[in-house]
């Protein structure tokens, strides 16, 4: 008996340290927190659109953004955080953790006019409810603007606005990390929500965010979801495979870039990308959309190694 239990002494785990807490700006722990059945979610989700919005938000609830499926192991195509507002308003919430080197201005623009559109009434006339495309960037905007909450809205040349049903907001992350430290009295609800996003898997500044969530009820209970999710290796696997593909693929884009290989470049990445897909396959854990936006492969080859692999042919 004493054995055994020093066998599960000495299990071993992907577990950083006891206290160690997944990386919130990773896009698929982004949604575990917001989009979780439980009192704990939804209450960090009315705190984080309360800040980001500067109004109370009483009461929301996550929308059906995802295809059904007949069986729980079929892959899905998955999209953002959506949520619709007790008064019909409508919300699409992002994380995007890492530049992905393209305008993200006009994306966004796209983005909410399709909600926008989706939104609108059916009838005679026209009448549809706010809608919002709020993005948490770790990043500069395209745009050049560097404020820590960018609101845009469709106004002319005078500053007049329309009918301001059109709402881009950008929270920039790389602006709010720079207010770390500052006495969590002087912080508004954004930067709080900004500084846990951005310093929660630090655990230099561990007593400096339970200082902030202690501060901000929807915070605490993220920071407890968090916790939670930390305790799975399942989680932890995903996040190192995710993050290992990321940094592989920055380090050859920079290797190439600097040696002018740009044929190296375009085949290095794509086998890269292909072995980093067939684990994140393996592991069923994520979507066809989610290994195919980790890996920038197109969803139809990522069905096809799929299907490689459940033949035994990988």
């Amino acid at each position: 008996m004493k054995e055994k239990d020093q066998m599960k002494e000495k299990k071993t785990t992907l577990r950083p340290s006891p206290t160690a807490l997944l990386n919130p700006r990773m896009d698929v722990n982004f949604k575990a927190i917001f989009t979780q059945e439980t009192e704990e979610s939804n209450e960090a989700l009315k705190s984080f659109l309360s800040s980001i919005l500067g109004k109370e938000v009483v009461k929301v609830q996550i929308s059906a953004n995802e295809p059904s499926v007949d069986i729980p192991s079929q892959m899905q195509m998955t999209f953002d955080v959506s949520v619709t507002f007790n008064n019909g308003e409508k919300a699409d919430i992002e994380m995007q953790g890492q530049d992905q080197k393209y305008d993200f201005s006009v994306r966004s623009e796209i983005q909410v006019a399709r909600l926008l559109n989706n939104n609108a009434k059916k009838g005679c006339n026209w009448s549809a409810e706010k809608v919002y495309q709020i993005s948490v960037l770790n990043f500069h905007p395209s745009n050049g603007d560097k404020s820590e909450l960018a609101w845009y809205t469709m106004k002319s040349k005078n500053g007049q606005t329309l009918a301001e049903h059109l709402n881009v907001i950008f929270l920039d992350l790389l602006e709010i990390k720079k207010l770390v430290g500052t006495p969590v009295s002087e912080l508004t609800p954004v930067q709080k929500w900004g500084l846990f996003l951005s310093y929660a898997d630090d655990e230099k500044q561990v007593a400096y965010i339970n200082k902030i969530a202690e501060s901000e009820k929807g915070i605490m209970e993220a920071e407890r979801i968090v916790g939670r999710m930390s305790e799975e290796d399942s989680n932890w696997f995903r996040q190192f495979s995710i993050d290992t593909y990321r940094r592989d693929q920055n380090a050859i884009r920079e290797a190439t870039i600097k040696e002018g290989l740009k044929e190296g470049l375009s085949k290095g990445r794509n086998e890269k990308a292909l072995e980093t897909a067939e684990n994140l396959i393996k592991m069923k854990i994520l979507t066809v959309e989610q290994i195919a936006q980790a890996t920038s492969l197109p969803p139809e080859k990522i069905q096809e190694l799929q299907k490689s692999i459940a033949e035994g042919k990988k």
